[in-house]
């Protein structure tokens, strides 16, 4: 059974779903996790969550397969990517097998929620670790909750893959030794604002440089950027203030091994757009978004085109994707059955 939902016109919104999971962590250790339905979390006004922003979240989805069997694709880099921003912000690590484990319980528990395939629905989950407890002082909290809520989104692209104008920021996303390559609120708290005014000129989203130079792009909103040049090199920028993409990471392997691209972490200088011949961000909510043109200061710099998709961009598109859904092969380790 399923519920009875709009599958092929969902958005990406919180729906509130039968059930979520939470653990909490007290005198130094995880307490057992459990399956609960109320959405409203319970915590002291004093949690640093709120007041210093010790928190952490990560972003994954779950797909229904064509023989009605339920994916989740690489948790476990989730998984190791929460406990990297835990380390930043001195909270307790969520070990893997318990987050890997939690999120097939989360998912097994709210299985008529995962849109049925070729719908492009799919099941999002958030976990999330946030410090709570009594406390005042500017310091890590005593204690910590780890819950994972799910909620049935639809296809990012209403109408198939399109590209997306962008817009150079005179904003920071993130300090050079801060925070940025952690998954942490404040990062998004710092984007609003200036998302909101490309948002109002008309593009999609902000190009974020480098903080310190600004010549370097690193991030597109909240998505990783990637190039394809001329020369068939699939290159992302690598930088100690960008948030490692699992999406990222992942196009990157295909790129090289199923594409022949040569794949590379690199500087993406802002003025050298020119040997590119397409561009795109990548992310967990729509895998690829393809990227028309961008524009920096005066000038507006169009990739392959602003109305079609690059035939490599929609190839290594419709290759993850098909991963993701059971439809290719995958690399092993990279797909984790919930039963």
């Amino acid at each position: 059974m399923m519920k009875d939902l709009d599958w092929n016109n969902l958005g990406f919104s919180y729906i509130k779903t039968d059930y979520r999971y939470i653990a909490y962590w007290k005198n130094g250790e995880w307490q057992k996790g459990e399956l609960v339905t109320d959405n409203v979390l319970h915590i002291s006004e004093g949690s640093t969550a709120l007041h210093y922003g010790q928190q952490c979240f990560e972003g994954l989805k779950a797909y229904r397969c064509k023989d009605g069997s339920i994916n989740l694709f690489r948790p476990d880099e989730n998984a190791k990517r929460m406990q990297r921003s835990c380390q930043r912000l001195l909270m307790p690590e969520v070990p893997v097998d318990m987050f890997v484990d939690a999120c097939k319980q989360v998912v097994k528990a709210n299985e008529e929620w995962v849109g049925p395939y070729g719908s492009g629905a799919t099941l999002y989950l958030r976990p999330f670790l946030i410090g709570v407890g009594d406390n005042v002082g500017v310091s890590p909290a005593p204690e910590y909750i780890f819950s994972i809520f799910v909620c049935p989104v639809g296809a990012y692209f209403k109408g198939g893959l399109k590209p997306t104008n962008f817009m150079v920021s005179d904003y920071d996303r993130a300090a050079p030794q801060g925070t940025g390559a952690a998954k942490v609120g404040g990062n998004y708290a710092a984007s609003l604002y200036p998302g909101k005014k490309a948002k109002a000129l008309g593009y999609a989203d902000c190009i974020y440089l480098d903080p310190t130079t600004h010549t370097k792009i690193e991030e597109v909103g909240s998505a990783n950027f990637f190039g394809i040049t001329k020369d068939n090199k699939f290159i992302t920028p690598i930088s100690p203030s960008i948030l490692p993409s699992i999406t990222k990471y992942s196009l990157l392997y295909l790129a090289k091994e199923r594409f022949g691209m040569e794949a590379i972490e690199g500087d993406i200088y802002i003025n050298e757009l020119d040997q590119f011949a397409e561009a795109g961000a990548c992310g967990t909510a729509a895998v690829i978004t393809p990227i028309g043109g961008i524009l920096n200061g005066d000038d507006f710099h169009v990739f392959y085109s602003e109305t079609e998709v690059g035939p490599k961009t929609r190839a290594l598109y419709e290759e993850l994707v098909g991963i993701q859904f059971g439809d290719k092969p995958a690399p092993n380790g990279w797909v984790v059955k919930v039963e």
